[in-house]
């Protein structure tokens, strides 16, 4: 089982953040910054060429929704939005980055620096933020399309 399905399936540590049928959304190990959350499809595809066609969009619902929270929650300018798709992806299945940012954070091109959260309750502190902030809006469904006449 690879390290994303045993969070996926609750037989790994997380801290998770969203949670539903889709994605399973939880804090990188090693954030650029607090609040850097991987958000993942719940089925195992390694990547975004191997996720169903019909669950890219709802899959990407549930990012942007993750992108608003990321930002809301941890009091941020914006979100860097990004997946590696098998190149430079540190774990076979498919997860897209959802990074708070600020001007003037440091970050800069693609060589970004890595840390650790200080202890696991401040991880605690920063997933129940985001969290919070998903739970401040309903959960988005994509609408139906009009009709071909």
């Amino acid at each position: 089982m690879c390290a994303f399905c045993a969070i996926v399936a609750g037989e790994a540590d997380g801290h998770r953040v969203f949670e539903d049928g889709t994605a399973v959304a939880f804090l990188d190990a090693r954030p650029l910054f607090p609040g850097h959350v991987l958000v993942v499809p719940r089925l195992h595809a390694e990547t975004l060429t191997d996720l169903p066609a019909a669950q890219v969009g709802p899959f990407f619902l549930r990012v942007r929704r993750i992108a608003g929270a990321v930002q809301r929650g941890m009091g941020a300018a914006g979100t860097f939005v990004a997946a590696n798709n098998r190149v430079s992806q540190s774990v076979p299945h498919f997860h897209v980055h959802v990074v708070p940012r600020n001007p003037k954070d440091g970050l800069r091109g693609f060589f970004w620096p890595r840390s650790r959260y200080g202890s696991d309750e401040e991880a605690a502190r920063v997933a129940a933020r985001l969290r919070a902030a998903l739970a401040e809006e309903p959960a988005e469904e994509p609408a139906e399309e009009p009709a071909e006449e």
